[in-house]
């Protein structure tokens, strides 16, 4: 009996120490997105700690919705009572891109079981980004730690949402003009964009579709229409763009 019991405690140490090798391993591969997820999250946090909503809302957002620009933009769209298919449609395009991104995984995912439906919501820009170029050490379980990289970086933006909650009720100076990390945020996207993509279409073709129908519709009402238009082009010309 007692060879048994001793054992099962040296299985266990085993699983463990396991368990600590896969995870310390993602950590590893994640603590850079660490920044970028706290100060986004945490000027989320803020945003809804200003527009009046408690931070259990922050919480709420940051584990269901887990989407950094689409999050901050919804702030502005709660504030101004916008119709909930308008938030539907934006929410679709602003996340459009991650249909692609979860085409490449969908078989790969669909073998991790009860973890399937976990890692299609957890597939930010940053996680997809780590997932294609994870470079594995030996000894270690690839499946376990796909889901750590998803889960720590999950955990990473739930925490900035929740700081900014609270800390939005003691910084003592003005927070007025935060919601221009939004912009910000956007913009390094584009620009990283510009500067990695070989093909300036997909810049392009949202600079042109935006002010066209800017001109035409005005600034309430451009952006929808605008979307559309460069979604549209884009699938035209995925091929010419080299996606595949």
């Amino acid at each position: 009996i007692k060879s048994s019991a001793a054992s099962d405690v040296y299985k266990r140490q085993i699983k463990r120490g396991d368990f600590m090798k896969e995870f310390n391993f993602a950590i590893k591969q994640t603590f850079p997105i660490f920044f970028t997820y706290l100060f986004i999250g945490i000027a989320f946090g803020i945003l809804m700690g200003d527009a009046g909503y408690p931070p259990f809302l922050s919480l709420v957002a940051g584990f269901f919705i887990y989407a950094g620009s689409l999050q901050i933009v919804m702030v502005s769209l709660l504030q101004a009572h916008a119709p909930l298919i308008t938030v539907a449609i934006m929410s679709f395009f602003i996340n459009a891109r991650h249909i692609f991104y979860g085409v490449a995984f969908i078989e790969k995912f669909r073998k991790m079981g009860w973890k399937y439906p976990y890692m299609v919501l957890t597939l930010t820009d940053e996680t997809y980004s780590i997932l294609c170029s994870v470079k594995y050490e030996e000894n270690l379980d690839r499946e376990k730690v796909d889901f750590y990289i998803s889960f720590v970086n999950h955990m990473y933006w739930i925490f900035g949402c929740i700081l900014g909650s609270y800390l939005g009720n003691f910084i003592p100076w003005d927070m007025r003009g935060i919601d221009f990390s939004a912009t910000a945020f956007f913009l390094y996207i584009v620009v990283s964009q510009w500067k990695n993509c070989k093909s300036k279409i997909p810049a392009l073709t949202g600079l042109f579709s935006s002010l066209f129908f800017y001109i035409i519709l005005g600034a309430d009402r451009f952006l929808i229409p605008a979307l559309s238009l460069t979604v549209v082009i884009l699938t035209i010309l995925k091929e010419k763009i080299g996606v595949e």
